[in-house]
């Protein structure tokens, strides 16, 4: 009998039947005076049929049978409020919070709280956290209401605003709404995010994160410039922002201002001189420039921070390479295979197994343990592009216009000669 006349009061108060609804709550209640939930659904009834002092009396009778029922708190906040009662539902609404802190609607009747209670910065803290809340709930709709009612009370010149309310509960960070919108960034929905981190941007310029995390975005759509100017400003309001500072000096590299990314990384390694992703960045940057030594030095940083990377191991051989250390190429090389093999990185694995094919290709399988073990060789072969059958046609030309010489002897006129026609244009 009590289930009965609960779900049909609950089917009556859904269809608009208020006064039904009430009798068969009423009913049930002389049957089961102590069912909270009853108080609970007959407030809802009574509130919608504009009794609102009798849906304040049951929420308090529901809240006295069980105090730890928070939507009993939210509904009577709302219906203080609907009272001209702001102090006396802000404090339901507190309580509310408190048992479920991720409630985005909780937040945005705070908010309408501490408006009418002249509190405006306290409203917009409250409206902003719900309009967070409802886009990690994917509710755009409720979060670009809570976005406008925010706008409406922000001050033409305002500092930024705090990222949580003064009641002790645990709130989604900020740090855990933007990490969300760089996930979807990262699955394609650039466009998406973008529009959200304008609503952001929208209602407070001084959200650097907001200017970082759009500034990535429209990286990855093409956009560079566009996200220059985001990380610019994110950099303004915030000088600290690694990832602003990392994501720019790699666009910049990407431009062709080597010296300009190289700046960027040495400032963010300043605030975090561990950061594997930007030694490999600023390793990058020195390897494009020419600055192999250099590069070496920060991928070997790199790797004994963290020496199971093989895309590591990669770069650094091809640092090597150009640094004519075939020998120290081949090691890495061969590293990066094993760790990618090991870690199913098929990719990487490709990789380093096409290039030790290609290094080994290019050296007769008699002259290999020379070549690698000797300097000159090693620098002839990077000069003659790893054809050795040339390097080879070369020496014995300069054997047979200057006989008994050394083998070295050879080796250094044949390079002597390289470099001077290089040098010189001819080659």
């Amino acid at each position: 009998m009590e289930r009965e006349l609960y779900d049909r009061g609950r089917e009556k108060a859904r269809q608009g039947d208020y006064t039904g609804a009430i009798a068969d709550f009423t009913e049930l209640l002389q049957l089961a005076p102590y069912r909270a939930d009853a108080y609970y659904q007959r407030g809802l009834a009574y509130y919608d049929a504009g009794q609102v002092h009798n849906a304040v009396s049951d929420y308090t009778r529901a809240i006295e049978l069980n105090p730890e029922d928070g939507n009993a708190y939210s509904a009577r906040a709302l219906a203080r409020l609907t009272l001209k009662n702001p102090a006396g539902a802000l404090e339901d609404i507190d309580r509310a919070l408190r048992f479920d802190s991720q409630d985005a609607s909780h937040h945005n009747l705070r908010g309408i709280a501490l408006r009418k209670l002249g509190d405006n910065r306290g409203a917009i803290a409250s409206f902003k956290t719900a309009a967070e809340l409802y886009l990690a709930q994917k509710d755009p709709e409720n979060c670009r209401r809570c976005l406008e009612r925010a706008k409406q009370l922000q001050p033409k010149f305002a500092e930024p605003l705090p990222q949580m309310p003064p009641t002790p509960v645990k709130l989604m960070s900020t740090g855990e709404i933007y990490a969300q919108l760089l996930d979807r960034v990262e699955r394609g929905d650039c466009r998406g995010a973008i529009e959200d981190l304008n609503w952001a941007i929208d209602l407070d310029a001084g959200d650097a994160p907001a200017y970082c995390c759009r500034g990535i975005a429209r990286s990855r759509l093409g956009d560079d410039r566009g996200a220059i100017a985001d990380f610019n400003q994110a950099l303004r309001l915030n000088p600290d922002d690694t990832l602003a500072r990392r994501n720019r000096g790699k666009l910049r590299g990407k431009l062709g201002d080597w010296g300009g990314a190289i700046s960027d990384f040495n400032r963010a390694l300043e605030n975090d001189p561990e950061d594997i992703l930007l030694l490999l960045a600023r390793g990058n940057a020195y390897r494009e420039m020419g600055d192999y030594t250099r590069a070496i030095d920060d991928y070997t940083r790199a790797l004994q921070l963290d020496g199971d990377r093989p895309d590591i191991y990669l770069h650094r051989a091809t640092a090597y390479l150009r640094l004519e250390e075939l020998q120290q190429a081949i090691d890495d090389y061969q590293t990066a295979a094993t760790l990618a093999c090991e870690t199913e990185d098929w990719a990487n694995y490709q990789t380093a197994l096409d290039a030790l094919k290609q290094l080994q290709s290019t050296v007769p399988q008699s002259s290999k343990a020379e070549v690698i073990s000797n300097p000159l060789h090693q620098r002839l072969l990077m000069l003659v592009g790893g054809h050795w059958e040339l390097a080879e046609r070369l020496i014995e030309r300069a054997k047979y216009l200057y006989p008994n010489m050394d083998e070295d002897w050879y080796l250094e006129k044949v390079i002597y000669d390289l470099e001077r026609d290089r040098g010189n244009g001819l080659i």
